[in-house]
């Protein structure tokens, strides 16, 4: 959950959690942002977009939280 943080905070976050869900095994995990003004969803696809973990992201679809989260594939 990355609501309240800065755009700094949210990515050390977001990093440390993609990688220790990695160390786990996981395939897929959500960040939550919030909708808010799309600052902060704007600035963690940005990061994930060359984070070598990452196979693919999208948005939340109806019931997983939409523009509020993005749905992360690890690779």
């Amino acid at each position: 959950d990355l609501r309240g943080l800065t755009v700094e905070e949210a990515l050390l976050e977001a990093d440390q959690f993609i990688d220790n869900a990695v160390l786990s095994g996981l395939g897929q995990v959500t960040l939550i942002h919030g909708k808010g003004t799309g600052a902060l969803r704007a600035a963690i696809h940005q990061h994930l977009r060359s984070h070598p973990s990452v196979g693919s992201y999208r948005l939340g679809s109806y019931g997983e939280g939409e523009t509020g989260v993005t749905i992360v594939e690890l690779k």
